[in-house]
């Protein structure tokens, strides 16, 4: 054999070496388990399978610590807590307000509005103003409220007004507690 025959032979011997230790390493982890995905070594496993054993770990630990008899007080908690998410729920409820002009739109703790139509004026009793989230500003009693501005009032008896001179009536977004008075 000549020297040119014995290079390409020898050539392709290590080529061909190089190859199986590609495969065999790229299929050994660092124990030296063959990992095939989707196999039994290495599943392909979803939100079902995962939900299903927890529940089964549930049971079975329920059945543990009082025989799976009597669920009457886990049943009961779960009942209190339906009862307190819906409960909440009702605070998140977004509604359009109308407010009519010579009247006044005023927030309890905690109420959002959302001036959407016409110009608003903001009113408080006090001193103190309300929040501007948008902006981050603070708006004093008597200044012009933007529309499509997050207005918060963290304290209660301050709301929004028509601006003086308009004839419309405002159209405002309000999230939680309020009540409409009269203007004096």
């Amino acid at each position: 054999m000549n020297k040119k025959a014995k290079l390409a032979v020898l050539g392709s011997v290590v080529g061909i070496g190089l190859i199986a230790v590609s495969v065999v390493t790229t299929q050994v982890r660092g124990d030296g388990n063959t990992v095939v995905p989707g196999s039994v070594n290495d599943p392909v496993v979803t939100k079902s399978y995962i939900d299903k054993k927890v529940s089964d770990l549930v049971k079975a630990e329920l059945a543990k610590q009082g025989g799976g008899q009597d669920n009457t007080q886990l049943q009961q908690t779960l009942d209190e807590f339906r009862a307190e998410l819906e409960a909440d729920k009702g605070g998140q409820k977004v509604e359009v307000v109308v407010v009519p002009v010579g009247k006044r739109l005023l927030a309890k703790d905690g109420a959002e509005f959302v001036v959407r139509a016409g110009k608003a004026m903001a009113y408080s009793s006090d001193s103190n103003g309300i929040s501007d989230l948008t902006d981050g500003t603070d708006i004093t009693n008597g200044k012009p409220v933007p529309n499509n501005h997050l207005i918060l009032f963290p304290r209660g008896g301050r709301g929004v007004t028509a601006q003086a001179g308009q004839t419309s009536a405002l159209t405002v977004l309000v999230r939680g507690e309020y009540v409409m008075q009269a203007q004096q």
